[in-house]
């Protein structure tokens, strides 16, 4: 029996969700605190807008990244879930409360402002060696990197995971966005062509 793209996806993305919820936790703390590392390598112009994740499950946990980026003059953005079918992004700042987003994930309330992301920390399930990436199923990032664009703005695109969640292939479909990064514990891939 033949899978269908969606139905190969959510098999892919039920395998590379399982191998990394089997990793240690405590080595997946201590492979989250290497990503910010790359912070010198990634970093946008002070005053750009980074969008990041507040981690849920077993996630890559980006909030040591976003700190780095944050003292290199980076503005930082937290996906707020609108509806079943929207994201925006709102300004993370100090002190300001965080609140539930569902999926186990928290975010900036209402009265923090949205904004335009220039570069996109982007969560995944699985992802492929050619930037290919498997969400979580939903469509949050595709729609909201589509708007961006409509807008006519490029954002870069990098996406987060460990390098367990790496499949050998995954199916393209016309309304995916393919990246041009990924970050992985092994350090950063480049897609050229996409840059």
């Amino acid at each position: 029996m033949t899978l269908t793209p969606r139905e190969l996806k959510k098999r892919l993305r039920q395998e590379a969700l399982a191998r990394r919820d089997a990793l240690d936790p405590q080595w997946r703390i201590e492979a989250s605190l290497r990503f910010a590392a790359v912070a010198d390598d990634i970093a946008p112009p002070p005053g750009s807008v980074v969008s990041a994740f507040w981690p849920m499950r077993s996630e890559v946990d980006v909030r040591p990244l976003m700190s780095a980026l944050r003292e290199r003059g980076a503005r930082l953005c937290l996906p707020a879930i609108l509806d079943k079918t929207t994201i925006v992004f709102r300004e993370l700042t100090r002190g300001a409360p965080l609140v539930d987003m569902g999926f186990g994930t928290h975010g900036p309330d209402e009265s923090a402002a949205e904004l335009d992301p220039d570069l996109m920390l982007v969560p995944l399930a699985a992802f492929d060696a050619r930037g290919h990436r498997i969400g979580y199923g939903a469509g949050y990032y595709d729609r909201a990197i589509d708007r961006l664009r409509e807008k006519g703005r490029a954002p870069r695109l990098i996406g987060i995971a460990f390098d367990c969640q790496e499949v050998p292939e995954v199916p393209d479909q016309p309304h995916d966005v393919a990246l041009s990064e990924i970050l992985t514990e092994s350090g950063l891939r480049r897609f050229p062509e996409r840059l």
